[in-house]
């Protein structure tokens, strides 16, 4: 079973590998898209391209903070999301991300929409979902929170680990 268990880890492992170099992909890309806009000039077009250059950092941003995510609770800290609060915080830190991310993305289709007003419906409506997303975040995280406390040991077991994690 240790065998199994140190495959998984090597597995989670290779997996944060290749989203942290993903995310320096994409970084890479976002920073020649904004360079290239600010050499070619600030015309009309510019603020358009340097806001998809944001949103590719954006996606760097993302891929990076799920690499930090496995490599923190899948090797790290080596912990079961059996448990409420491991459920609730690795949710958390995976859609705050993702929110973001969103937001950012319906940012870029506002600005692509004043090129072509026929999709500002579609850019309106990505908006609003990332709302409707925060707010089934926000119900998660509250009933979350009444499962948190029929198992305190599960939170302060979560608590003593994020001290090991941190050195503190």
């Amino acid at each position: 079973m240790k065998l199994v268990h140190s495959l998984f880890v090597g597995v989670h492992v290779l997996m944060a590998l290749l989203f942290a170099l993903v995310s320096l992909a994409l970084l890479w890309m976002a920073v020649s898209k904004g360079w290239d806009t600010l050499v070619l000039g600030l015309d009309d077009g510019a603020t358009l391209h340097l806001v998809e250059a944001l949103g590719t950092l954006a996606a760097a941003v993302v891929a990076l903070q799920i690499a930090q995510t496995v490599v923190e609770e899948e090797v790290v800290r080596d912990a079961s999301i059996a448990g409420p609060t491991r459920v609730r915080r690795f949710l958390s830190r995976f859609l705050v991300v993702i929110v973001v991310a969103l937001a950012i993305e319906g940012l870029i289709a506002t600005f692509k929409a004043q090129e072509d007003p026929a999709t500002l419906r579609y850019a309106a409506l990505h908006i609003a979902s990332v709302g409707v997303l925060l707010l089934g975040w926000g119900l998660f995280v509250h009933l979350n929170r009444s499962a948190e406390e029929l198992e305190p040991e599960a939170l302060h077991a979560a608590k003593s680990e994020d001290a090991a994690v941190d050195g503190t």
